[in-house]
């Protein structure tokens, strides 16, 4: 347990401070997880989830082809000509990718709105550092609202075995759907009060042509084909990585026979976020690692004894420690992390981990949103903005960030304790 240990410690440090590196770090980690025999051989398959796997990746592959068909670009030039003045641009565009994020990748998300606000400010000469922080928070937030929205969600229901409509309607309660969007409602206010000042006028532009809508009823039927899976009782573990992986393939030989892009397929190809998917399998092989050594009933055992089996006290240290932890380092593989650690807790105090679960993504997913390096997406909209020409200071994006934050996560912890408590 002491070796498992020293190396889990030893692998997180490195992945936070060679981000660029993290997957690889990961990987060879695991590595030595199996080398020492820490993780059994025979278990190292078992350990990865490969349905959490194929989704991912299938979705990232089907968002490309809807980002290229140019139509996210045309639902928003629809959105901006109902718009009378900048601070109505910024937060109808923060709240149209939080819409957007939640039934697709948010670093998509930010890339593909991005170029929106930056048309706006330049046409307006006005900073774009406001809209393209704006839009990156949002995207946060509305991630945790489905189980495609984010990583996060995705591993969530991979391992708690929950179905797309879990999400929205769960064991006769209400789902985490309604939580992140009361909290997005409450979020968005504080955006209004925030940009108050901001009352230069929008001028339409040309609304921008689509083409090609094979994309959008590709990604609307992904969504329809999720929620139907979501009915069917003790279907195959990999049922939802197949249809979203299928889906991508679907669009791939569509791309080959019918339209000759080659070009095109290549590029979605090499769009899926490969670091990503390889970290998680690296991470996945290490947890399962120290729950072999019993590191993670242990640690469960320790915060169960400092709470005092108290369920509120257990449930808001994880949601707040979450927060913090999240706003400085990647929340992928600290809820590949917790979410075991916190089943272990459930089951010493004799309940239910559901309330834990959604605790635990409340804190993690939102807590991004505290800082410029806590989350993908706001490293993303960063490097934009830097490529502009627009240095953004930490103490400019929490501007934004912090009250954005606050507002979104005190919302979900009181509503994830009254539904579910």
């Amino acid at each position: 347990m002491t070796l498992a240990v020293i190396l889990f410690v030893i692998t997180f440090a490195g992945m936070m401070i060679f981000t660029k590196y993290r997957s690889y770090i990961a990987l060879g980690s695991a590595l030595i997880f199996i080398i020492l025999g820490i993780m059994p051989l025979n278990g190292v398959f078992a350990a990865v989830e490969w349905n959490v796997i194929l989704m991912i990746g299938g979705t990232m592959g089907t968002v490309f082809f809807f980002i290229e068909s140019k139509m996210p670009a045309l639902m928003s030039d629809i959105l901006l000509e109902k718009t009378p003045n900048v601070k109505w641009a910024i937060v109808i565009l923060a709240f149209f990718a939080g819409i957007i994020s939640a039934f697709m990748d948010n670093v998509a998300t930010v890339l593909m709105l991005a170029p929106v606000a930056l048309a706006i400010a330049k046409r307006l000469n006005i900073s774009p550092v406001p809209m393209l922080i704006s839009i990156s928070v949002a995207s946060n937030l509305q991630g945790a609202a489905t189980l495609v929205g984010d990583t996060t969600s995705i591993l969530l229901g991979g391992y708690a075995g929950m179905d797309f409509m879990d999400f929205f309607w769960f064991k006769g309660k209400l789902g985490m759907f309604f939580v992140v969007e009361i909290g997005a409602i409450i979020s968005t206010l504080v955006l209004v009060w925030l940009f108050r000042k901001e009352k230069d006028p929008i001028v339409p532009s040309e609304r921008t042509k689509v083409t090609d809508l094979f994309p959008t009823w590709m990604l609307l039927l992904t969504v329809a084909l999720l929620i139907g899976a979501s009915f069917i009782p003790n279907k195959p573990e990999l049922t939802n990585g197949i249809i979203c992986t299928g889906i991508f393939v679907i669009c791939i030989i569509r791309e080959l026979l019918f339209k000759k892009n080659y070009k095109g397929v290549i590029q979605s190809i090499k769009e899926i976020d490969y670091q990503t998917l390889l970290l998680l399998i690296g991470l996945f092989i290490i947890i399962g690692g120290i729950t072999e050594a019993g590191v993670i009933d242990k640690v469960a055992e320790i915060i169960v004894n400092v709470c005092g089996n108290n369920l509120f006290l257990s449930y808001t240290i994880i949601v707040w420690f979450s927060v913090v932890f999240s706003a400085f380092i990647d929340n992928i593989p600290y809820v590949a992390t917790m979410l075991p650690v916190v089943t272990g807790m459930a089951s010493l105090m004799g309940i239910e981990p559901y309330i834990l679960y959604f605790g635990l993504l409340t804190g993690a997913t939102l807590g991004g949103n505290l800082t410029p390096i806590g989350a993908s997406a706001n490293i993303t909209a960063m490097g934009i903005l830097e490529k502009e020409g627009h240095t953004v200071k930490p103490s400019q994006f929490m501007k934004i960030g912090f009250p954005f934050t606050m507002a979104a996560v005190i919302t979900g912890y009181l509503l994830v304790w009254l539904i579910w408590a």
